[in-house]
């Protein structure tokens, strides 16, 4: 399901809750459906989006106004590409801040560019009220709280309401055994890599299994998406 262009943020202000598998997965989504991708980590340390996926993700930066304005600019531009945001911990209030600062949903909706944001509940007060923060303040994104099972059941999902565009992702719990193989760098979930081969065959049936339940979930979102893009298409053209 192509998209003439979109920008999804994976964003949590909690460290270690799959912010980075969820990106790894959404890249390597559009890579197995054909869409042209780029991946932007704002992550530091180990097990980054850039090192899981070097092809198709780069490093960025907000530190300085250099790296804000390269980023920014990147992610306005309507080429047609998808973009995936990794936003680390460390970032997200100062990505958010600075999104809010230069009007980057509305310009990005002016230019046709639907935002989506991807948001991995957890139980804690400060994530529910960092939704309810970015809830407000960025009303034109597609915000959507993302249940990874790792972290436990969602008794809590509640507390995070979902906008009449919006819907609940949800990523199903992978079992041990494939988890050791998919976290270790460099890993695509898209190619058949010698990583990838080099699973055992009932464990790549599962693994396929899990990934289709996966590409169920993303291509909800990827037609949420797609009626966000033509809305903008539409406030544009009138």
């Amino acid at each position: 399901m192509p998209l003439r262009s979109s920008v999804t943020i994976v964003a949590s202000p909690r460290p270690r809750v799959g912010k980075t598998l969820l990106a790894r997965l959404l890249v390597d989504f559009h890579l197995h459906e054909g869409n042209p991708v780029s991946g932007f980590d704002l992550n530091a340390g180990d097990e980054t989006l850039t090192q899981f996926l070097p092809a198709h993700a780069a490093p960025a930066a907000i530190g300085d106004i250099k790296g804000q304005m390269a980023l920014f600019d990147r992610l306005i531009v309507d080429d047609g590409v998808a973009k995936v945001v990794d936003l680390g911990h460390q970032s997200f209030a100062p990505f958010f801040a600075l999104a809010n600062q230069i009007g980057f949903v509305e310009e990005a909706n002016r230019h046709g560019i639907a935002i989506a944001i991807l948001f991995v509940l957890t139980p804690d007060a400060s994530s529910i009220e960092a939704y309810g923060s970015l809830d407000k303040r960025f009303p034109a994104a597609l915000l959507s709280p993302v249940h990874n099972e790792i972290l436990g059941p969602a008794h809590h999902r509640a507390k995070y309401p979902i906008g009449p565009r919006g819907l609940m992702l949800r990523i199903p719990l992978l079992a041990p055994v494939l988890r050791k193989y998919v976290e270790r760098p460099p890993f695509s979930f898209a190619d058949d890599s010698e990583a990838v081969c080099d699973i055992r065959a009932d464990l790549q049936i599962e693994l396929e299994h899990w990934l289709r339940r996966v590409h169920i979930e993303f291509r909800e979102l990827a037609l949420r998406t797609l009626l966000a893009d033509l809305r903008s298409s539409i406030r544009i053209s009138s």
